[in-house]
């Protein structure tokens, strides 16, 4: 797994996180915001990639800022070239 890959998975694990603690289904949190409920399962998983507008929509759903989705380490040096 590489990189990317980790850091869309510890999305996901935020994302069902604060779904859990909302106590809220696939079902209801796509309602309250524009991402089917199947996409919100693979997010979860690590399955599927993120537009910046799903993001958007998920922390609306969430009643959260998008910030706290990317609430895990990210060292920077992953992405600087030398």
């Amino acid at each position: 797994m590489n990189q990317e890959q980790i850091y869309i998975q510890k999305f996901g694990e935020n994302v069902f996180k604060r779904r859990s603690e909302l106590k809220l289904s696939y079902r209801q949190l796509a309602q309250k915001c524009d991402v089917d409920f199947s996409a919100i399962s693979k997010i979860e998983k690590g399955q599927k990639s993120l537009e910046f507008q799903t993001i958007i929509e998920l922390a609306k759903g969430l009643e959260i800022h998008p910030r706290e989705l990317f609430d895990f380490e990210f060292p920077l040096d992953d992405f600087i070239e030398e």
